[in-house]
């Protein structure tokens, strides 16, 4: 698949929410929800022509940010990775596209009284990075970037292996739990604990590895 192909495939998702919101625009009140409380009722209204702005702000801000980060590489680390960083690109602009539409159709419903697909969505893509994350070699922009993981390239493949097996293991679970669970307090509950589970052990696994590695070549 050539250069040119690829980007128009992203682009593609990009434009999805822009295609569902012409789908639903006549049908959306002039003041639409745009925030909902831990109960899934709506406790904050903007005008309808927010969404122009919302339908397309966090895919199309990313998919420039992720265009640059090569360019911005001191060490060219991410430009090596070649097909790998485009897989990740494609991953993160189809679920935020996804995403985006979801949280368009419970603002056109004025519900979000059963956040499971929300959950769900947010689950499998915890899941897709952690097993790419166990292929990322070190570099400044992308993965588990810790002053310890930066500065030891061991420590950054170990700790890339246990984050990434956490983060499938965790992402599986909240997919799971986003159906098995009904209760938006005790789901919300249960996602923040696997989420600070996530994005904690991880971080001190790779001070521990890194005090390891030191203390060796201090021997």
């Amino acid at each position: 698949m050539n250069k040119y192909l690829k980007e128009s495939v992203l682009w593609a998702f990009l434009i999805l929410p822009y295609i569902y919101l012409i789908k639903i625009w006549d049908q959306l009140p002039d003041k639409v929800p745009t925030h909902f409380n831990i109960e899934g009722n709506a406790d904050d209204w903007s005008s309808k022509t927010t969404f122009l702005f919302i339908s397309g702000a966090l895919g199309i801000g990313i998919y420039f940010l992720m265009l640059i980060i090569p360019v911005l590489d001191p060490k060219n680390k991410i430009q090596q990775m070649g097909e790998k960083y485009y897989i990740l690109r494609f991953t993160i602009t189809f679920f935020i596209s996804l995403l985006t539409i979801y949280l368009l159709h419970i603002s056109n419903t004025s519900s979000l009284k059963n956040p499971n697909i929300l959950f769900a969505l947010i689950g499998m893509l915890f899941a897709i990075l952690g097993n790419y994350f166990q292929t990322v070699r070190p570099n400044y922009f992308i993965g588990i970037r810790t002053p310890w993981t930066l500065e030891n390239e061991q420590v950054w493949r170990k700790t890339h292996q246990l984050g990434g097996r956490l983060w499938m293991a965790g992402g599986i679970l909240i997919a799971i739990f986003s159906f098995s669970i009904s209760n938006n307090h005790i789901l919300t509950i249960t996602f923040s604990s696997i989420l600070f589970v996530m994005v904690i052990v991880p971080v001190v696994f790779s001070y521990t590895e890194f005090q390891k590695e030191k203390n060796l070549l201090n021997q």
